[in-house]
């Protein structure tokens, strides 16, 4: 039984709007991920948007909880049905529908669509909820099935305040003689009773000193999971031995060569656990990162990783999963297909990352864990961290097989000496090298240097002191790179995302300026020996800081033009400002649309057009904010800070800009992409950048011209698309037109054969011709087969024909009853399909 399907069909026939799973990353600040059925209807249940139109839903969504609050990932692959990734079923009405409707509904899907035995069947209450207490007397085989439990068990709330009410569970009896625990009884911690949907009557409103207060509207939230139903069906006692995972655990074992067996299996639910996780984070557009649920991501993937290790898999081998992955529930969630290539090379890259480390990692573990009695060091449980790529619960994964514990609190200690770093590392250049440079003497004997570059491109500065490429202090530099720290210097350090300038110190090239500790530094390639205490002049390179200022006043334009026509949950989250370019990463759930970009881009030119004059403040902190200029988030400001305004624009800013916005020139979006879940990039040019641009376009335009020999190239394409087409059609018309011979089996049209056009539509046409038709066909093409049955009016089902003949073809695949699909990767067996197809079917009529 395909419960997914029949749950959603069960709901839909009572009148509920089917709604997709929401993304797994949710329009919400306080989740990192949506880990139940009714996240994406939170808003309507606090009343913060109106009830919808039907007031009744249905979905199946997609949840994971691996971080934060909700974390399951230290259970996963040791329990019976802790997952990462799971699906949650579940009906909801706003005020439309209370707890009778809901009660009925429940029973009679469980007993009447899913068949299960009703004496197996219990059923829990709010010790104080004596309505839905009488209510289901109606359904239960006795009122000894029926219990009351207190608040902590049968009564939901979202927080503290709120939307709140009783909740009801039914709970599936797996049998006594299974489950002999001390905990195996009725609202116990064992498995016998195990709870398979949850009914919340969200009936009231939690004030801040507890008053409940009746909701004007009362309303429902369910969650059947999907993996436990699955399993009772199956007659399962783990959700892992169903078909939803075994065949990922039999590919395991396939690729390990090591026989699955539950009772030492742990690495391989983890692995299969965690292949769902992975790929649907993918699919849905979360990246591998440092940080945030890009983190998370990567601590699965690992986690995964190391346990293939454990079970002798040293090479990439998750990205490997992916096909079965997709066989599984592919046909459901169709992303998966879409996106199964990608998914699979950044699985593949992300492990052979991982793998480059691993071994060194794991050499360090055990020789730490030879001299551990009971805690495992937190240095060296860092050192596997920041060194190794060892996530900190990895280790702990690896300790509790051990029955050991790790020392977290040094960790975080630890961790948060190497935040600390990388904060001021990032202030600056970010080199490793800097760490260990000659800084704090710097700074004690001359304090932060001045930049004097606001209003002058050239200065004559006096050398305060010269450091080496590795930033220790020396007395001259005659060869070499190193680096001068300047009395006052014009030169911009790198910051706020503008690059350093470039420029000449003496005959010395500056290749880069960077900042340390506030202290300002030129990156010189030299030329002419420098010493301390010399007197240079130094100059900026006009042209590069020109076309960069313009740029960065361009990104501000740009800034308050994303905030005016997307919305002000806008927030920039990176930027980059160079000679020739600008690109800017910012906060924002969804693609930006084409005519959205065009109103940004037009917005921008117009406030450019307007030729407004640039205005510079300093003010103190909170001046400035209540003026309305925008800082960056997480930006740590002194007392005192910069003020820009640039026309509509105004942000606190050290950077170096125009003093007419009227110079930026012409302004054009080159580029819209995502970077990460909920981060969007422009990348955008203007000035120089733009003339040379549109030169570009009229040259490719020009050559167009000349290869179309048409100036009118819209009438050009029109008329090629429209010959195209033609040419498509006649050959799709010859292919379709095409005969193929058929023979009767019993009654039955019986087409088996190669077909060179579209063999779906191709069987659609054979079962309109005939009462009992059964068609095989095959289509080649790049030496793979694609292969489609269909039957129609006999009891031989099209799903079984293709898991018969798609291994013969070296492949798999599958389908509904009418209507099944494959792919294979060796042609050269066709014909052994085809017998074996004729076979099955003469001796199943």
């Amino acid at each position: 039984m395909d419960v997914r399907a029949e749950y959603l069909k069960y709901f839909k026939n009572l009148g509920h709007e089917v709604i997709e799973s929401a993304p797994l990353v949710p329009d919400d600040a306080t989740l990192l991920f949506t880990n139940a059925g009714m996240v994406p209807f939170k808003s309507i249940f606090t009343g913060a948007v109106p009830r919808p139109t039907p007031p009744i839903r249905t979905s199946c969504q997609t949840c994971i909880r691996a971080g934060g609050k909700h974390n399951d990932l230290d259970n996963v692959g040791y329990t019976a049905r802790h997952h990462t990734f799971f699906e949650m079923l579940g009906n909801f009405s706003f005020g439309e529908y209370f707890k009778k409707e809901a009660i009925g509904y429940a029973w009679e899907f469980v007993t009447g669509v899913l068949k299960l035995p009703k004496e197996r069947l219990y059923v829990s209450v709010y010790e104080k909820d004596d309505e839905a207490y009488e209510l289901w007397k109606a359904y239960v085989i006795d009122e000894s099935h029926i219990y009351r439990f207190g608040e902590k068990d049968n009564f939901w709330a979202m927080g503290d305040t709120g939307p709140c009410g009783p909740c009801s569970e039914i709970y599936y009896d797996q049998g006594a003689e299974h489950f002999k625990g001390e905990e195996d009884y009725m609202g116990g911690d064992g498995d016998r009773f195990l709870e398979i949907w949850n009914l919340v009557f969200m009936q009231y409103e939690r004030s801040s000193d507890g008053t409940l207060s009746p909701l004007p509207k009362p309303s429902i939230d369910t969650g059947m999971g999907l993996e436990r139903v699955q399993a009772i069906l199956e007659g399962k006692f783990s959700n892992y031995d169903t078909q939803l995972f075994m065949p990922l655990i039999n590919h395991v074992a396939k690729l390990c060569g090591i026989p699955y067996e539950y009772e030492k299996g742990a690495s391989y639910r983890v692995i299969a656990d965690h292949i769902r996780s992975v790929s649907f984070l993918l699919a849905q557009g979360v990246n591998f990162d440092k940080e945030g649920r890009g983190y998370v991501l990567r601590r699965i993937l690992r986690r995964a990783v190391r346990h293939g290790y454990l079970l002798g898999i040293k090479e990439p081998f998750m990205y490997k999963l992916v096909d079965t992955l997709c066989q599984i529930m592919g046909s459901h969630y169709t992303y998966l297909n879409e996106k199964k290539e990608n998914i699979k090379e950044l699985i593949r890259l992300e492990e052979e990352r991982f793998l480059a480390t691993i071994s060194a990692g794991l050499e360090l573990f055990n020789a730490e864990l030879a001299n551990t009695k009971d805690v495992f060091s937190g240095e060296v449980a860092f050192k596997l961290y920041d060194t190794y790529g060892f996530p900190l619960d990895l280790t702990a994964d690896m300790l509790r097989e051990k029955g050991l514990s790790v020392d977290s609190a040094k960790f975080d200690e630890l961790m948060n000496k190497q935040k600390a770093r990388a904060k001021a590392s990032w202030k600056g250049s970010g080199d490793a090298k800097a760490e260990s440079g000659d800084f704090k003497e710097l700074l004690e004997e001359f304090g932060e240097n001045e930049f004097v570059g606001y209003d002058n491109l050239s200065w004559n500065s006096r050398i305060l002191a010269l450091l080496d490429e590795n930033f220790k202090r020396v007395s001259s530099l005659s060869s070499g790179v190193g680096y001068a720290l300047l009395d006052k210097t014009p030169l911009y350090a790198r910051s706020g995302g503008q690059c350093g300038d470039t420029g000449f110190v003496g005959k010395n090239e500056v290749l880069d300026t960077t900042k340390h500790f506030g202290l300002n530094l030129a990156q010189i390639k030299v030329k002419e020996p420098l010493k301390v205490d010399q007197s240079v002049e130094v100059k900026v390179n006009e042209s590069a800081r020109l076309q960069t200022r313009r740029h960065h006043s361009a990104t501000h334009l740009l800034h308050a033009a994303l905030r005016k026509f997307l919305g002000e949950h806008i927030a920039q989250a990176g930027s980059s400002v160079e000679p020739n370019r600008l690109r800017f990463d910012f906060s924002h759930p969804k693609p930006v649309t084409s005519q959205e970009l065009e109103q940004i881009e037009s917005w921008v030119n117009a406030q450019i057009q307007k030729g407004a004059k640039a205005k510079t403040e300093i003010m103190d902190i909170e001046s400035a904010k209540n003026s309305g200029a925008i800082a960056l988030f997480g930006e740590k400001y002194g007392e005192m800070v910069r003020v820009l305004t640039l026309g509509e624009s105004k942000e606190f800013c050290g950077g170096t800009h125009v003093e007419n916005i009227n110079e930026i020139g012409s302004f054009f979006i080159t580029k819209e992409s995502g970077v990460s879940a909920g981060v969007r990039r422009i990348e955008a040019i203007c000035a120089d950048s733009a003339t040379q641009y549109t030169n570009e376009l009229r040259h490719e335009l020009g050559e167009c011209e000349m290869e179309l020999k048409n100036t009118d190239l819209l009438s050009a394409i029109k008329k090629l698309k429209a010959e195209l087409k033609a040419a498509k059609d006649e050959l799709k018309n010859a292919s379709s037109n095409s005969s193929l011979e058929s023979f009767d089996i019993k009654g039955a049209k019986v087409v088996i054969s190669e077909f060179g056009g579209d063999i779906k539509s191709k069987i659609d046409e054979l079962k309109n011709g005939a009462d009992k038709v059964i068609a095989v066909l095959a289509n080649v093409k790049d030496g793979k087969v694609s292969l489609a049955v269909g039957v129609k009016g006999c009891e031989l089902k099209a799903g079984e024909i293709v898991s018969k003949i798609a291994p013969i073809i070296n492949g798999g695949g599958g389908g509904r009853s009418d209507f099944a699909t494959a792919g294979g990767k060796d042609p050269s067996r066709l014909n052994e399909a085809f017998k074996s197809a004729k076979e099955l079917i003469s001796a199943s009529l």
